[in-house]
């Protein structure tokens, strides 16, 4: 089945898809001092790429993002249970995170955690999780 050449939908998601993906960045971001972190901004990602296949069709979302969800999800479990487990190795308890602060010359005092690691691997396996769902359901004719 052919879908429907969508001028203004296609038009629209070009900007749409920019907000939601900028706008899931700053919600990973701020996800450690407000509301928000890896599994949210995961979800807002892998809802972009859902009105992505929405517009178009999955063959044609696979060529403008290869992506293997699957090693994305693989990836983000490493990054999780790395940054979990490594305290382990220092003879803390398990999930204990560290941060320093460092003095950058045009950003001033930022605070680095350990945690952050611990969100990108949450963000990772949820946009691969929930993108491998999504599309299994998909291919489905």
């Amino acid at each position: 089945m052919k879908k429907t050449n969508n001028i203004i939908l296609e038009s629209a998601i070009t900007l749409l898809l920019f907000f939601i993906v900028l706008f899931s960045v700053y919600i990973f971001t701020a996800g450690h001092y407000y509301p928000g972190g890896g599994f949210i901004g995961g979800l807002m990602t892998a809802g972009a790429i859902v009105l992505l296949l929405i517009t178009y069709d999955i063959k044609t979302v696979q060529q403008i993002l290869p992506v293997n969800y699957r090693i994305i999800t693989a990836i983000g479990l490493l990054f999780a249970i790395g940054t979990s487990a490594g305290a382990l190795f220092f003879d803390v308890p398990f999930l204990t995170h560290v941060f320093t602060h460092v003095d950058l010359p045009v950003l001033g005092d930022i605070s680095l955690h350990t945690a952050t690691l611990f969100d990108l691997g949450v963000y990772f396996v949820v946009v691969g999780v929930t993108m491998t769902i999504i599309l299994t359901i998909g291919e489905d004719e």
